[in-house]
């Protein structure tokens, strides 16, 4: 693993992480919330951040793939809705890893946190959203809105990260009606270029731990594939639950780490 001494307990038990990651995001996205802590816990206090997120990444595009081409070939998505999706998330993360540099993430944190919960009465309050896809426009509308949300989502993921997968399905949801599966396959879609795109940033300052990364994304691989078809066979109603836990998890986290900033 390079320098960086890992004890074979914690090897095993990241890779365990990175099943259970695996699934979770393959379903509604949110995987992060569960393998990036466990990497800041498990390798030694002295790994450089950009090493820790840089490893992450590699473990999780092998999960975001399978469960990408698991969708696409069970759920067979618009690809016209998914092209402006994806060119449009690129260029936000670009963007906002520019961003990055220049804003105060203390305050960043709060607004997020206060869009989650708001995110989460929103889904809670209202059982019959997503349950049936029906697109809300048509022809130019329909692009424009979806490579709005690929902008504003994609700059998301390049200025702070947790919990992309889960606001690519909302907004998808909310904003043009489909269906939380059929967003579930877009948003995969979605991040994995975001992810690809990260890797290669990543890799070219030699920011990865690979024989870890490629270890956990063996894992990560497997559980995305069943994560993917748990959430084909279950159907809208299953990964409405799972979204609103992962959104849960996510509140929790971003408040304790609101906490940590201000207190």
């Amino acid at each position: 693993m390079g320098p960086l001494e890992i004890s074979t307990v914690a090897v095993v038990l990241l890779v365990v992480v990175a099943f259970a990651a695996g699934w979770v995001d393959a379903v509604v996205g949110g995987g992060g919330l569960i393998q990036l802590p466990a990497l800041l816990i498990g390798l030694p206090d002295d790994t450089a951040p950009a090493t820790v997120l840089g490893t992450n990444k590699v473990s999780s595009v092998w999960g975001t793939a399978t469960s990408s081409i698991t969708y696409a070939i069970k759920i067979r998505p618009d690809w016209r809705t998914i092209v402006p999706l994806v060119v449009a998330a690129a260029a936000g993360s670009a963007l906002g890893a520019q961003a990055a540099k220049f804003l105060p993430k203390q305050y960043f944190t709060p607004i997020v946190l206060v869009a989650l919960v708001g995110v989460g009465i929103y889904t809670w309050r209202r059982p019959e959203l997503g349950m049936i896809s029906r697109r809300l426009h048509d022809g130019r509308a329909h692009y424009l809105r979806t490579a709005g949300i690929g902008l504003g989502v994609g700059g998301y993921d390049g200025i702070l990260g947790p919990g992309t997968g889960s606001f690519f399905v909302i907004l998808l949801v909310g904003v043009l009606g489909y269906g939380f599966l059929e967003a579930s396959a877009k948003a995969k879609i979605a991040n994995l270029v975001t992810n690809l795109a990260a890797i290669g940033v990543f890799s070219a300052s030699g920011s990865v731990l690979w024989k870890l990364g490629l270890m956990m994304g063996a894992a990560n691989l497997v559980g995305g594939f069943l994560g993917a078809r748990t959430a084909i066979n279950r159907g809208n109603g299953f990964v409405r639950k799972v979204f609103l836990a992962v959104l849960a998890g996510l509140i929790v986290k971003l408040a304790y780490d609101t906490a940590q900033e201000f207190f």
